[in-house]
């Protein structure tokens, strides 16, 4: 499915990855693990290329008397597999810690405590005090991963690290095409803007995103100048494309349920022309760094800031508004962020993104048009309320259904990022040196072919539209994004790279099995422990059998015998189709 109109003017990299792996690597610390892992390695392989058909079901569409049945269900009190179940679409799931406090206090009350959460240092203030702003840095990402890591890993703020990322994967920066001195610190602080601005309004969080250094070096709008007649010379179009395509409004006019609206003979309506997105570019000229000396990074902070001289003032009309000619370049960005967050597409195309990041790949349309109105008026009538939007789209009923009340439709691939990090929450690693040394997991054949900040394009590693080509998925129109980055060496690489970190051997994360390991003598015991903590309670009675019966292969009396249990449990939960399937 082809996201563009038009193919971006900026080339944006991404380099060949080495030969992939065609078996489970040896390790002689944990070989118990990798022998049990590869029957769920089969298993899930043949989930993401589509070779079961369980998916297949056409999207709910939530009725008045459930939605009500649904809703009443919402405020009851909470099961355990419930609480971790929804930590795991409002977070990276949870520990024994985490999902006592939904219980107590409900998923809409614990949600709203989490918004006042204090966070612990940002990225860029880290990566300060750790010594990442000497001369040798200049050209380099060092530092940057290691507070990334830090921060889904370990910052108590969860929720606002789970929507930082989300955002991170809708309004894209990649450090794989950022040329510029300090990318490492001007991409700590992106995602610390984002962070900043993922509890408040969208319409500050898209200013802010807009007048981003790193956002104007990655499309262009930094040193973008004005139109010169004279010699030929036009405006960087790159962000005035995708700022209307990917991160506001998309393709297509919608309905407020999110589907496509109709015009003459049933055709799509498109949202723009190539006209409007030539004088929307002109809206981004004359945009600059703050400050440009190349000596510290201080100045990728800052916003952008104007010189009038290299701005466009000529008549600009877009989308039903117009910039009348010797407008000054402030008043006009306003005229355009403004003119983006009113545009009716917005709460519909947004919602349904951020829905399928946290819950659900196929929301249904009642589904969306809820989070649409929240988005609209969802805090006494203010739009863009971000806290408003998050809330709607984690306490909706489809997302608090039991899994038992779940259409085949529902759902979504959990993303191996957020695989790693649930992993590193849900056993309370550390970092014995405090430096989260995971580094850059993209390398899809020894790691998760998937690491934060360095999708390979600006359309994410992802499509929100994408549907695997011959797959039952495509039959009833679903779609699944997170298998585009699903194959054969995608799913043997995270095994390998994800038995490292289970037997802490991942840079100097330690984990604590201490409770687990204690249970090990009873397999149904730490099954079930297991199951509710990384997958809510949804694994089926023939896994829970099958896992049983492998650990209990293993002598609890031999060296490490009861933890050696422990990691072979969690390594065949966490590779199976039913763990990486989150329902």
């Amino acid at each position: 499915m082809a996201l563009s109109q038009t193919e971006p003017e900026q080339t944006l990299r991404h380099e060949t990855p080495p030969a992939p792996s065609t078996t489970l690597q040896e390790n002689d610390n944990n070989s118990d693990s990798a022998a049990l892992g590869v029957g769920f390695l089969s298993a899930a392989l043949l989930s993401a290329c589509g070779g079961n058909g369980n998916s297949a079901g056409s999207p709910a569409v939530v009725s008045a008397d459930l939605a009500r049945s649904q809703k009443a269900a919402v405020v009851a009190p909470l099961s355990a597999n419930d609480a971790s179940r929804f930590l795991s679409q409002a977070a990276f799931g949870g520990n024994d810690t985490d999902i006592a406090a939904v219980q107590s206090q409900g998923a809409a009350a614990w949600l709203q405590n989490q918004f006042s959460v204090a966070t612990d240092q940002p990225n860029w203030a880290w990566m300060m005090s750790q010594g990442f702003n000497s001369v040798a840095d200049v050209e380099t990402t060092d530092g940057i991963d290691n507070s990334l890591w830090r921060k889904l890993m370990a910052s108590p703020d969860t929720v606002r690290q789970r929507i930082s990322l989300a955002l991170s994967e809708i309004f894209v920066v990649s450090l794989e095409d950022l040329p510029m001195p300090w990318r490492n610190f001007a991409a700590a602080a992106y995602m610390d803007l984002l962070a900043a601005n993922a509890f408040g309004n969208f319409r500050s969080l898209l200013q802010a995103v807009t007048l981003s250094p790193a956002m104007g070096v990655y499309l262009g709008t930094k040193g973008n100048e004005k139109e010169d007649p004279a010699t030929g010379r036009e405006a960087d179009e790159n962000y005035a494309r995708e700022v209307m395509q990917l991160f506001t409004i998309g393709l297509n006019m919608l309905n407020n349920d999110g589907s496509v609206a109709s015009g003459a003979g049933g055709k799509p309506i498109p949202t723009f022309t190539p006209t409007m997105v030539t004088q929307l570019a002109q809206v981004f000229t004359g945009w600059n760094f703050a400050n440009s000396a190349a000596a510290v990074p201080t100045s990728l902070q800052a916003p952008m800031v104007l010189n009038a001289s290299l701005h466009s003032t000529s008549a600009k009309s877009f989308l039903g508004a117009t910039i009348a000619a010797g407008t000054d370049g402030n008043a006009a960005l306003k005229i355009a962020l403004d003119t983006l967050f009113n545009h009716p597409n917005l709460p519909p195309f947004f919602g349904r993104q951020l829905i399928q990041r946290m819950v659900s790949s196929n929301p249904s349309p009642a589904y969306i048009s809820r989070v649409a109105a929240a988005f609209i008026s969802g805090n006494g009538g203010l739009r863009g309320d971000m806290k408003s939007v998050i809330s709607a789209v984690l306490t909706d009923p489809e997302a608090q259904t039991s899994i038992t009340g779940l259409s085949n439709s529902a759902g979504k691939l959990r993303e191996p990022v957020i695989r790693l990090a649930q992993w590193a929450r849900t056993f309370k690693a550390v970092s014995a040196s405090g430096k989260w040394a995971v580094g850059d997991t993209t390398n899809p054949s020894l790691k998760l072919g998937q690491s934060p900040l360095r999708s390979p394009t600006v359309f994410n590693f992802f499509s929100p539209g994408f549907v695997p080509p011959n797959n039952v998925l495509g039959n009833p129109a679903l779609v699944a994004p997170e298998l585009q980055i699903t194959t054969e060496a995608t799913v043997i690489g995270y095994a390998n790279f994800l038995q490292t970190a289970i037997n802490g051997q991942l840079a100097d994360l330690t984990p604590d099995y201490s409770i687990e390991t204690a249970m090990a003598s009873n397999p149904a015991n730490l099954f079930n422990r297991l199951n509710t903590l990384l997958a809510g309670g949804q694994l089926s009675s023939a896994t829970a059998t099958l896992i049983q019966n492998a650990i209990n292969t293993i002598p609890i009396t031999s060296t490490n015998g009861a933890l050696n249990r422990v990691k072979a449990a969690i390594m065949m939960i966490m590779c199976g189709p039913e763990y990486i399937v989150q329902k």
